[in-house]
């Protein structure tokens, strides 16, 4: 799929004419767009600056090297198994999910692209210890995820298996079977590397955890999945230049940023759902979580005023969640805007049989399709919420396809930047995220946190469990 609109941004049931007081005029969104030409100007003075990495696209000759390495652990790899957490994990999660076949690691052997693949996302040891016993260690490859080099998590992943690994295979053998994905020039995993020979890609220097999908920190996994990785890259490729073509109500990005940042500050829509009819789709509603979360959830603007911004991101699987979520959508309080994920053609159909005798109450979807179905099951999910004043934007790809998947991914991360100018915050960092853990640190006994101790203890002893059944 290659047509540079095969995805449409489709915001007709965001606009008050169609949903009444709840959703935006006209007027109210076209007041904005000089604000954000003048963010599309700060954004292109920050990428010259260098401090946009991600829309500095990898070159032809690093997606090369690791569709190589991709290839090469499908031959010697029976699993693979990412060790990440965060950005570390949600991109390769997304890809993987959309774009390998639905029941990848259940197939047979002969019948996958590639070896099985896992994302090892947590430190639950009941969760760890598990995947840990179902994969062969003889014949698995770990790729170990963090950009810093020190995430704790990761770290603690690490030296489980590179201990186990060094048990069954020896330290050499061991060594084959680890492929370290970090910062270029620092930190301890890249020192680790290099000290013991390990494997290496890096994750650039200006692009932060959870821009990093397009690097080789979800290309790689999606690459052992067999998935077009360069098919992928021109997706995004082809969506950037789309929204560098293009400004204002002819900009994807910025539509995509400024409805759900009006539909908020001017009528309290706090929330934002992503709600997708296609099971391979969901998962990049919850990588969309942490990109919107992370990027936008800041108690202080870029001046340094206090302004506790951010809409909350909350993702929503059709019809699954019609039994389920809907309820609240439909006739709770107003205060969400959705956007939908569409499928126009879905890549695999279930035809509906009959049930073998007159059964009037399935005549109706006798000879239909499960396509059929649940694109009738969002159609109707859509025009209930808009005829119930509910706003909603709808994201509708041709198909999921490497490409129009590489168009998805990178119009969501552009539109969340495009909305950090609007609420006034950095969305390329995260200070929110420190303290927990400094203070994690602190309550494991890390050398240099014995303030942070001291201070949590403090904490502590002015907050004594009284009220706990």
């Amino acid at each position: 799929m290659k047509d540079e609109h095969a995805l449409k941004l489709d915001y007709n049931n965001a606009l008050a004419e169609n949903v009444g007081e709840h959703g935006l005029k006209l007027a109210e969104i076209r007041r904005e767009l000089p604000r954000l030409a003048t963010i599309a100007k700060q954004l292109k003075a920050q990428e010259e600056a260098g401090q946009l990495g991600f829309r500095k696209l990898p070159s032809a000759a690093e997606v090369r090297a690791v569709k190589q390495a991709g290839r090469r652990l499908r031959a010697v790899c029976d699993d693979f198994v990412v060790l990440g957490i965060g950005g570390s994990t949600l991109g390769g999660i997304a890809l993987t999910a959309a774009l390998a076949h639905p029941q990848h690691n259940l197939l047979p052997r002969q019948m996958r692209r590639g070896p099985r693949v896992f994302f090892a996302d947590n430190v639950d040891p009941e969760g760890f210890e598990a995947l840990l016993q179902v994969v062969d260690l003889r014949n698995c490859c770990f790729n170990v995820i963090s950009k810093s080099g020190g995430t704790a998590e990761t770290l603690a992943q690490f030296l489980v298996v590179r201990h186990r690994l060094s048990r069954a295979l020896g330290p050499s053998g061991a060594k084959e079977k680890i492929i370290v994905t970090t910062d270029p020039k620092s930190g301890f995993l890249r020192e680790l590397a290099e000290r013991e020979g390990y494997a290496t890609f890096d994750v650039p220097q200006a692009i932060g955890g959870r821009h990093s999908w397009l690097t080789a920190v979800g290309l790689l996994p999606a690459a052992v999945a067999g998935i077009d990785i360069e098919a992928l890259m021109a997706g995004a490729a082809a969506m950037d230049e789309r929204c560098r073509k293009s400004a204002g109500l002819n900009s994807p990005a910025e539509v995509a940023a400024l409805i759900p940042y009006l539909a908020h500050t001017t009528r309290g829509q706090n929330v934002n759902v992503m709600m997708s009819y296609a099971d391979a789709l969901y998962r990049v509603a919850d990588w969309f979580r942490q990109m919107w979360a992370e990027s936008l959830g800041k108690k202080l603007s870029t001046s340094g005023q206090v302004v506790h911004a951010g809409q909350t991101p909350v993702a929503a699987l059709g019809a699954t969640d019609q039994h389920s979520q809907l309820q609240l959508y439909m006739e709770g309080p107003f205060d969400k805007i959705l956007t939908f994920l569409t499928v126009e053609r879905y890549r695999r159909e279930v035809k509906i049989p009959a049930p073998g005798r007159k059964a009037p109450a399935t005549a109706y979807l006798t000879g239909q399709t499960l396509s059929r179905l649940i694109q009738a099951e969002q159609q109707a999910t859509e025009t209930a919420l808009a005829m119930a004043g509910r706003p909603s934007l709808a994201l509708r790809l041709a198909q999921v396809s490497p490409h129009a998947i590489g168009q998805l991914l990178f119009l969501l991360q552009l539109a969340t930047v495009y909305a950090g100018g609007l609420y006034g915050v950095d969305p390329l960092d995260q200070p929110g995220v420190e303290l927990g853990k400094q203070l994690t640190y602190a309550l494991m006994g890390r050398e240099g946190y014995e303030a942070k101790r001291a201070e949590l203890e403090s904490w502590a002893s002015r907050h004594k469990p009284e009220f706990v059944l």
